[in-house]
């Protein structure tokens, strides 16, 4: 196959084309029209972008993380391509494109004569030079023989076995019980829940409980706290039931919710129930005069119609419902574009532009 490596309009007419081969090609745009420019951009620029394909081209200054960005802009396919100049076999690209590399400041790159910036560079990352190893070791064996002098320790009385039940950590394989961190979980959102509806500011013991019984839940499970929140808003009554210690109805809902979270498919199902019940609401408060409300309501469904570009699978898997949504999607336009869209003028803003 010949590429095209440099092409020119020829006043407005027709067009030449240099080909690889180093011949040239001449024709008249009124037979063959369908030439346009071509546009590229880095990794950096396309991110948040999504586009119906996408052409990557590796080079040896990427890594794990670029990658990663460079192979999620696409909705419909992609395509790789790399450069036998750039890495001699697959082998290489893949060991380049799955690297792991901190990020650095332009201040940690030195002259190779500057020993002192290398050796802060250096110490940075953590690279320890073999006389800072030694000086540390001695720190702290100085440190130990301080912490000992005239320790005497006390006799052991006999521990009963309440004693025990009492002092011993709520942990099962070393990490922390889910029960219980539901519980502490569930108790401090019934007490920011209830300062709330009296229209009361959360104090901050309420805000740290809430904190870091969600820190305990990821330690045993990772987004465990996040399934909990999902699950307590979209049914309240298992808060007291779980502040209570019945917690089974509270583990079951967080299960669902980590399937749906994992599942584009669940996410769009239950993406397609929210909407719609949004638009029942929105109906209900025009029928009843309640303009603000309605415009409010316009306003929390633009914003959730605007969040679908940030995941692309649920994107993917809304626009296979699309006719669910009652849409008519065109084949350049983004499903969040057509809600937006479908939701009619900002009556609001029309107004402010009006006076």
């Amino acid at each position: 196959m010949l590429l095209l490596t440099s092409w020119s309009l020829l006043e407005t007419r027709g067009a030449s084309v240099r080909l690889d081969d180093g011949n040239r090609v001449a024709f008249d745009l009124k037979d063959y029209a369908h030439v346009d420019h071509g546009y590229a951009a880095t990794i950096h620029k396309s991110q948040g972008v999504t586009v119906d394909r996408a052409h990557v081209l590796a080079t040896p200054g990427m890594d794990r993380h670029g990658t990663y960005v460079a192979l999620s802009r696409h909705r419909d396919g992609v395509a790789f391509h790399y450069g036998r100049d750039d890495f001699t076999d697959q082998r290489q690209l893949a060991r380049v494109l799955s690297r792991d590399r901190a990020k650095d400041m332009a201040g940690d790159y030195a002259a190779p004569s500057d020993q002192d910036r290398a050796r802060a560079f250096a110490e940075r990352r953590e690279i320890r030079f073999p006389e800072l190893a030694r000086e540390i070791a001695a720190k702290v064996r100085d440190k130990a023989k301080g912490m000992f002098d005239g320790f005497r320790p006390k006799a052991v009385r006999e521990t009963s076995i309440s004693d025990v039940k009492a002092q011993a950590e709520p942990a099962i394989g070393g990490k922390p019980d889910q029960a219980g961190a539901i519980e502490r979980y569930a108790r401090a959102a019934a007490d920011i829940g209830r300062m709330r509806a009296k229209d009361l500011p959360v104090l901050p013991h309420q805000e740290s409980a809430l904190r870091k019984a969600g820190e305990a839940l990821d330690a045993n499970r990772p987004h465990a706290a996040r399934d909990l929140a999902s699950a307590l808003r979209r049914d309240p009554s298992l808060i007291e039931q779980a502040a209570g210690g019945n917690t089974g109805g509270a583990v079951r809902a967080m299960a669902e919710e980590q399937r749906v979270r994992l599942d584009p498919e669940a996410r769009a199902g239950r993406f397609v129930e929210a909407w719609k019940a949004m638009q029942r609401d929105r109906a209900a408060l025009e029928r009843a005069g309640d303009r603000p409300g309605a415009e409010r309501m316009r306003g929390n469904m633009a914003k959730v119609a605007g969040a679908i570009g940030r995941d692309p699978q649920l994107e993917s898997a809304l626009r296979r419902r699309a006719p669910e949504l009652e849409l008519k999607l065109e084949n350049d336009r983004a499903i969040g574009d057509a809600l937006a869209k479908s939701l009619g003028p900002d009556r609001e803003r029309d107004r402010g532009l009006s006076r």
